[in-house]
């Protein structure tokens, strides 16, 4: 018979329903349980496409012996983390603090009050790699219940407290509030040169990247280094960027016949990937390889970006305009199965030049490098036209058949806060590469996010899936989707985008209010929990609060208010501290806080919305890389909700009809108008060093 979870939406808790496990969805019906039976709750976290989850789940919730136990002794609560971040950032955290890490599955045990007292990750069904059975820990749990509960309550007291103290302890405020301009700015720089140092210290030269095995992408990094090099350039930054942005694209953590990213590498030389891939991951790296090819104009870049973003638009897009959330990493109950080849599947899939062409690109050899099968990874490429011929025809042939294959489960509901991260990537690339196709994709995907998560009050759903919204958004959500919002309005000039950004932006100090800290990331009406989560660091996202700061910050600049302003502010000052210890985990509190203290510069653009002279303005405006210039645009005589336009005329030319005219501002204070778009080039250029 199916559990408790047999009426949820989400695909990972529908992998669930037949286990023998009596699984409940985190509600009220399984906490009065846990209430009435006096009995502990056992927590179970993880994703649809995370590989350990389905391992765990063969292993031991399918078990009719493990499920006996636990349902006997516990209570057991399924929880997917992409529709409930808030649980999963607090016991993580609680995980975290009593064994030093965490990650998925996550496997927690709390009183029926729901305090943590014991916790991990990933348990084996038999004790193996200096571990116990997760039979094992489920009887000494359940005897610790009856024999120790007392312990195990202070415990989790103990923990709960400590919790407590962490976060308030993490989001302090600095004494940046209140320091002249130029005590400010000395520290801002003092700031970033000590980040900067922290991060080029953890650079791995060889491979690229920061850190070791396994590796990430981190396109929050990516970003912040690109800010800085746009800003200010730096070679040594640049160099940083380059290697890693190369070795990503030409490992096996990139999908070369189907474009998108992998979610991680599991080797120091991004070759062997984690198979998954996640929606936030492409967006983000789609804009990461965007910016880049703005910043040098390597078409290798432009050519990852248009692989990414055809990639979500093939595999990950619902016929309504949204973005699914991931694929798993396994097909056929095998790990990496739909992405791998033989040798001699590729000897009898081409014709002899062509499958020579693609062994030496690629380094297929009959052993392979990964358990007999090959990960294609760009090793040697097409020497002459003849060469990239053959192998481009390789790489369709191989594609199509490869499609035929039994692929990876698809996650398809629909996060906001990650769709707002797609819709940046497309409106981005629409803007930059002035591609009517992207674009078109981008205004579907905001109007999907208007017409189904976007509520009547202005607030947002989190997710979204066979035609319902679910769960009130998060912060992030807020931020994120603004984000996208802002994005698509200048790539387009419609002002319903820059309005729904502007409200999102502006619910958030009454819906997420701060206290002694940055804003929360629940609603002020959300469900009590042990803890009010304040996620506070950028991986592999940004957080909702730095999210949420940028876009107070680029609201600003649009609307002169400032409050919008104040809040950049004290929300920055929050995190000084947090980005002084660790500057790789804050990146985009770090390019917030890098552009706050620079200041953003505003382009107004008036004139005809269809005219020659508009789309050469719009189309200079777009070419370079410029993080800290916000961009608005109407025609003559039009009526504007946005405060940057309003009094603006364009100039007449001869005949009296209206020229095109530019207003580039930093701060208030602008230039004299300019109605030509070489001088607007030049004026842009000018002053983006300065």
């Amino acid at each position: 018979m199916p559990n408790h979870l047999a009426g949820e939406s989400s695909p990972y808790l529908l992998q669930h329903v037949d286990n023998p496990v009596d699984w409940y969805p985190w509600g009220e019906e399984a906490l009065a349980r846990a209430a009435s039976e006096d009995k502990p709750i056992f927590l179970s976290i993880g994703y649809s496409a995370c590989h350990w989850c389905h391992v765990m789940e063969r292993e031991s919730f399918t078990d009719d012996a493990t499920a006996e136990l636990l349902n006997r002794h516990f209570v057991s609560i399924k929880v997917d983390r992409e529709e409930r971040p808030d649980l999963d950032s607090i016991y993580m955290d609680a995980v975290a603090a009593m064994t030093g890490g965490g990650g998925w599955p996550l496997n927690v045990w709390l009183t029926p009050q729901g305090a943590p007292f014991y916790g991990g990750t990933y348990f084996p069904d038999r004790a193996r790699y200096g571990m116990p059975s997760f039979r094992q820990v489920l009887a000494a749990l359940a005897q610790a219940w009856e024999t120790r509960r007392d312990e195990l309550l202070e415990h989790a007291t103990r923990l709960v407290e400590h919790m407590a103290t962490a976060s308030a302890a993490e989001t302090r405020s600095s004494t940046l509030v209140g320091l002249s301009p130029e005590e400010a700015g000395t520290r801002s720089t003092a700031l970033h040169e000590r980040a900067l140092a922290g991060i080029s210290a953890t650079f791995d030269p060889v491979d690229g990247g920061w850190g070791q095995a396994p590796k990430f992408p981190q396109p929050v990094l990516i970003e912040y280094l690109l800010a800085q090099h746009a800003l200010a350039p730096k070679p040594s930054l640049w160099a940083q960027v380059e290697k890693t942005l190369d070795a990503m694209a030409e490992g096996g953590i990139y999908d070369h016949l189907g474009g998108g990213f992998h979610r991680y590498s599991t080797d120091d030389e991004w070759l062997v990937p984690h198979f998954e891939k996640m929606l936030y991951d492409n967006a983000q790296l789609a804009r990461c390889y965007l910016h880049a090819w703005q910043s040098c104009g390597a078409e290798r870049y432009r050519q990852v970006v248009e692989e990414t973003l055809d990639y979500l638009l093939r595999d990950m897009r619902h016929a309504k305009g949204g973005f699914f959330s991931s694929e798993d990493a396994d097909s056929e109950g095998v790990e990496g199965r739909f992405f791998v080849w033989a040798d001699d599947e590729i000897g009898a899939a081409l014709p002899p030049a062509e499958a020579a062409a693609l062994r030496r690109a690629y380094g297929v050899t009959p052993g392979g490098n990964f358990e007999g099968s090959n990960i294609l990874h760009l090793v040697t490429p097409p020497t002459d036209q003849t060469d990239a011929v053959l192998l481009a025809r390789a790489k369709d042939a191989l594609f199509q058949i490869r499609e035929r294959r039994i692929r990876p489960g698809r996650d398809d509901k629909i996060i906001a806060s990650w769709n707002g991260l797609a819709l940046a990537a497309l409106a981005d690339a629409a803007r930059a590469f002035a591609d009517p196709v992207y674009l078109g994709v981008a205004v579907e995907c905001g109007t999907f996010l208007l017409e189904h998560l976007v509520r009547p009050d202005g607030s947002v759903s989190h997710t979204w899936k066979d035609g319902r919204g679910s769960h009130a958004g998060f912060l992030e959500d807020h931020a994120l989707v603004a984000e996208g919002m802002l994005a698509l309005y200048q790539a387009t000039f419609d002002e319903r985008w820059f309005i729904c950004a502007r409200d999102l932006l502006e619910a958030i100090p009454h819906l997420f209010p701060r206290q002694g800290g940055g804003f929360y990331d629940t609603r002020s009406d959300h469900e009590s929990l042990i803890a009010r989560p304040r996620h506070t660091s950028d991986t592999p996202l940004p957080c909702g609060n730095s999210a949420a700061a940028l876009g107070l910050l680029k609201l600003a600049a649009y609307t002169g208010d400032a409050r919008h302003w104040d809040s950049w502010q004290e929300t920055i000052a929050t995190m000084e501290n947090a980005l002084d210890r660790a500057p790789g985990a804050f990146a985009h509190w770090l390019t917030a806080h890098l552009l706050g203290h620079r200041g953003l510069r505003e382009l107004a653009l008036v004139g005809g919305l269809d005219s020659a002279q508009m789309e050469s303005m719009w189309k200079t405006a777009s070419a370079s890389f410029s993080p800290d210039l916000v961009l608005a645009g109407m025609a003559p005589g039009g009526h504007t909700v946005i405060p940057l336009l309003q009094g603006r005329e364009a100039a007449a030319q001869d005949g009296g009809a209206p020229r095109a005219t530019a207003w580039l501002c930093r701060q208030g204070a602008c230039l004299a108008p300019i109605t030509d778009a070489a001088a607007l080039g030049a004026a842009l250029g000018a002053d983006s060093h300065a």
